[in-house]
């Protein structure tokens, strides 16, 4: 059984696929406490992985599948991700902090490293290779993430309520791939259009 926060239908709002159509399969908990973090950890209902996979199923159009949380890595491996493959016939992908190993078999790997952060901090990241490293940005030396093989590389501010230190954030985050062309932006358009 996996403790599942939510499983939902939207558009991936961040990182290489955002705009594209994705059932999410928010995982509840995690191992870092980043202050930023909008997954609710106390919540969640116990799902086996074929009550997944029905409720995944329930969207037949969406290309992608994504594991999300919290921390997927902590409740997966190969033999789940193989099984939900055959049992929705969707790409599966991941977005991990790259705390822990993570299953061979995904179809993408985002990694979102959270070691430069208060709560981020606790664990470090362990993962060297993803198809997309995506970082939220609150001016931390970039040169940190260098020793990280990726074929795309995100820089995303940090959303925040405060409408003014949003605006900052926004424009730290745009100088910053300015002066690091290797890098692209990377913005929640799901927030900016208001949907999940």
């Amino acid at each position: 059984m996996y403790k599942i926060n939510e499983i939902f239908y939207s558009l991936q709002g961040e990182g290489y696929h955002s705009g594209t159509p994705a059932v999410f399969v928010r995982f509840s908990g995690c191992n870092l406490r980043c202050a930023f973090c909008d997954t609710q950890h106390q919540g969640g209902e116990r799902m086996s992985l074929q009550e997944i996979a029905d409720e995944v199923n329930k969207y037949p159009k969406a290309p992608l599948l994504v594991l999300t949380g919290g921390e997927p890595s902590l409740f997966i491996n190969e033999a789940f991700v193989e099984e939900l493959k055959q049992k929705t016939g969707k790409r599966v992908t991941i977005e991990t902090n790259g705390t822990r190993p993570i299953p061979s078999n995904l179809d993408w790997v985002t990694l979102s490293p959270k070691s430069a952060f208060r709560g981020g901090d606790i664990e470090p990241c362990m993962l060297t290779l993803c198809d997309e490293l995506k970082v939220v940005y609150l001016g931390q030396d970039l040169a940190q993430y260098d020793s990280i093989e990726a074929q795309y590389r995100f820089l995303q501010p940090c959303f925040v309520e405060n409408e003014e230190q949003r605006k900052a954030n926004m424009q730290a985050c745009v100088e910053a791939v300015m002066q690091n062309p290797g890098w692209r932006l990377s913005l929640q358009i799901h927030r900016v259009l208001k949907i999940r």
